[in-house]
């Protein structure tokens, strides 16, 4: 970024099509790799313009004995380069190079780093983020905590490639935090290295929390060093909140945000007034209002939902050569979220829905995640997921996927049961399918439009 170039991040676990599609939209001419990665990386190299390949290894900075052991005890983490035209070893290069300081070619106000969507929502776009987006949401973020102090241990169960593990390296930089890196995001390894490395800060999204909690090794550790959770991507059920207060004393802090915000643009205030089931209020310098989702041009009063639009320093650039879909969410400097929000009288919102989500059953509006929520409620569901499907009579009707808790039984009559004594009965599922597991993103954030093909994939079966 110092020289002036701009970074692509791409998510590794994405499958070929999808690295040959994101890595042409870049324009990518290099490529910069784990050394287990080296012959994925070559065969898309033949489908790209990507031309030098430099490949890194684990232990490049771990300290003797360890790097030198480190091939030998982590076998499956170790891949030795074997020299070959346009590969080159990280440490090679920086060996080969004095360490007298580059120069700055980087523009305040040029692309710092291309961030792609989740595709959560179709096809994934590349977000423009600016060195000026950058520098201002590490700021703003910052600016909320108060009493953090340099030294202290930061650990984001977020990758480098999402927005979120992004924010994270820069403000572990610009706070003086040490942050603690993650092999693998499941909960058991996750416990073993919160409890060695003593974080005084985690940060995660619903599902890694749920996962947590779940352990009993977890809810049994003495947990008195955190200072304070993070939580985004999703709603946390209150349950959650609860469970981790009383576990460890400390609060936590729910944020909003998009990649196209880099990304935090709301946050409840540290150690201040917590409104449960809302994602505080607006970050320092950030602008917020809330539309009618007809027109985007009637703002609501508190109370009423709209789409939530926002305007600030860490609002994008674009998308990398898509103006027509740049041109659709960035209006006078409004970026037009998509998402469904209400704003109390204190000026707290709460994130009611993704506006493609949203179940239209009968001429009423449905929204998913409140029927979420409440599934969550119910002592025998792990995980929900709600959608809506085709219905000949009511035009859509809702559908819940349910993930019972491990040991438990649950029945679809007992989930309507539940429903039927807490919500409005055009709200109930009236189809309830029990699945082993929720898709979910490579940072754990459920995937509702996979549950929809899915859904779609078994109505055209049977209908043949």
């Amino acid at each position: 970024m110092r020289i002036g170039a701009v970074p692509a991040m791409l998510n590794p676990l994405y499958t070929e099509r999808e690295l040959e599609y994101q890595i042409n939209d870049a324009e990518a001419k290099m490529a910069i790799t784990l050394d287990l990665l080296l012959p994925r990386m070559q065969t898309l190299k033949t489908k790209t313009g990507i031309g030098p390949i430099v490949t890194c290894h684990i232990n490049d900075y771990l300290p003797f004995p360890k790097k030198q052991l480190f091939p030998y005890a982590k076998k499956g983490m170790y891949r030795k380069i074997d020299p070959q035209p346009e590969v080159f070893e990280f440490m090679d290069l920086i060996q080969g190079y004095p360490d007298t300081p580059v120069r700055n070619e980087a523009q305040w106000d040029g692309i710092a780093v291309l961030l792609y969507t989740g595709g959560t929502t179709g096809v994934s776009k590349g977000v423009m983020l600016t060195q000026s987006n950058l520098s201002s949401n590490v700021q703003q973020f910052a600016a909320g905590f108060h009493d953090v102090k340099v030294g202290q241990g930061l650990m984001f169960i977020f990758p480098f490639f999402h927005s979120a593990g992004h924010l994270c390296m820069h403000l572990s930089l610009w706070m003086g935090l040490e942050d603690v890196l993650i092999p693998r995001p499941e909960p058991p390894i996750l416990a073993e290295l919160i409890k060695s490395a003593k974080p005084t800060f985690i940060g995660a999204v619903p599902t890694i929390y749920v996962g947590l909690l779940a352990l009993e090794k977890f809810r049994k550790m003495d947990l008195s060093f955190i200072g304070g959770f993070v939580s985004g991507a999703a709603p946390l059920p209150i349950e959650i909140i609860e469970q981790l207060k009383r576990l460890t004393g400390s609060s936590m802090l729910e944020v909003y945000g998009l990649t196209e915000t880099t990304p935090v643009v709301t946050a409840t205030p540290w150690r201040g007034k917590i409104k449960v089931g809302t994602v505080g209020v607006p970050v320092c310098n950030t602008d917020m209002k809330i539309v009618d989702v007809e027109t985007g041009e009637k703002e609501m009063p508190p109370g009423e939902a709209g789409e939530l639009c926002f305007k600030g320093p860490q609002v994008m650039k674009g998308y990398y050569k898509k103006p027509e879909e740049t041109a659709m969410v960035l209006k006078d400097g409004w970026l037009y979220t998509g998402d469904i929000g209400v704003m109390d009288e204190d000026g707290y919102l709460s994130i009611v829905d993704r506006k493609k989500d949203v179940i239209i059953a009968g001429g009423f509006n449905v929204y998913p995640m409140e029927i979420d929520e409440i599934l969550f409620e119910h002592p025998k569901v792990f995980e929900a997921c709600t959608i809506g499907v085709p219905d000949s009579y009511r035009g859509e009707t809702v559908k819940a996927y349910i993930v019972v808790k491990p040991g438990q039984t649950l029945t679809a009559e007992e989930i309507t049961a539940f429903c039927k004594e807490r919500m409005s009965p055009y709200k109930v599922p009236k189809l309830i399918e029990f699945i082993d597991e929720l898709p979910k993103s490579a940072v754990g954030k459920i995937l509702r439009r996979e549950l929809r093909d899915l859904d779609k994939k078994k109505r055209e079966t049977h209908q043949a």
